[in-house]
């Protein structure tokens, strides 16, 4: 199902406003939203100023200037529990960690309202999920993009979740994905770094941007496939959205399959492939409770296997 359309609101900066920070001047200029309620739009990229997206509240406005705010629909009610089968890799009382299929959607949102992990998780844990009830988010502590496959933990309690939320925010959290890109990146293994923050224009997009947020993906090649494609392991240092698309994108080299950052050239099986060739593999964190270091492995999903065999990468 594709996204709802959101509500537009528009409105003309006039010389009384001149200088004004962004998201005063729209709660003026746009009563129907709240200070606060702009200031999140704006942070989510849903604000532009004369067509490019302004992602800054403090920006200033200059007379004459027109801005756009696209008001997402409403968020969906809250999640029920689903029957959706779920791959379990391990779980205790403060956490689990599952093993995600490609297509699955993490939480509802607009466009998606059931079907998602949030809802597997619902039917898996009953009401043991971090989280208030009616939360869209409940026991999320990091996503993965809908096809992306591979590993992710779910916090079941509120005091596991700030704890693994600290430590993805300080980088102590192991993660570890493989991907099939375009070419061979040369050199065959490194380090990309580029702020990444909202494309100016396209709000679904993330761009390498000078006033982005910094980010980090330490890379090796582990094999070749021809000409074609290389399957690569990717480690994060940073977690921003949609990184290590964006990253290889920017390298010149972009996902097989990605469908916002790739391309269409390559063999036939690489144009065939029917979503990012990215897999969420190994995941290691230490346990909120015990302070034990655990470790999971995922294998290849069975598509970017079949892909691979396909390739004859050696």
């Amino acid at each position: 199902m594709p996204d709802a359309d959101p509500t537009v609101h528009a409105a003309t900066v006039d010389a009384a406003a001149a200088g004004q920070r962004l998201d005063k001047w729209l709660a003026a200029a746009v009563p129907a939203l709240s200070r606060s309620r702009l200031k999140a739009l704006i942070a989510e990229g849903r604000v532009a100023v004369d067509g490019a997206t302004v992602d800054d509240p403090a920006y200033r406005v200059k007379p004459g200037q027109h801005a756009t705010v696209a008001e997402p629909p409403p968020e969906p009610a809250a999640p029920q529990p689903e029957a959706i089968p779920l791959t379990v890799v391990y779980e205790d009382e403060a956490l689990l960690v599952v093993d995600k299929p490609a297509g699955l959607t993490v939480h509802p949102g607009a466009g998606t309202p059931d079907g998602t992990l949030v809802n597997a998780l619902l039917h898996h844990c009953g009401d043991h999920l971090s989280g208030a009830p009616g939360d869209i988010r409940r026991g999320i502590v990091h996503r993965l993009d809908k096809d992306t496959s591979g590993l992710l933990v779910v916090a079941k309690t509120d005091s596991a979740h700030e704890s693994l939320a600290a430590r993805i925010a300080e980088h102590a959290v192991e993660r570890v994905y493989y991907a099939v890109v375009h070419g061979h990146p040369a050199p065959p293994a490194g380090t990309i770094e580029g702020a990444i923050g909202r494309h100016p224009v396209d709000r679904k997009r993330m761009t390498i941007r000078n006033d982005g947020r910094p980010a980090t993906t330490h890379y090796r090649t582990l094999r070749w496939c021809g000409n074609a494609a290389a399957l690569v392991e990717c480690r994060l240092a940073t977690g921003r959205t949609h990184q290590i698309r964006v990253h290889f994108a920017h390298r010149g080299h972009p996902l097989v399959g990605d469908p916002v950052y790739g391309r269409g050239g390559g063999v036939a099986v690489v144009r065939a492939f029917p979503r990012q060739a990215l897999h969420a593999a190994i995941l290691g964190f230490r346990h909120p409770l015990s302070g034990k270091w655990l470790r999971f492995e995922s294998a290849l999903s069975g598509d970017i296997t079949d892909l691979l065999s396909r390739l004859e990468c050696m």
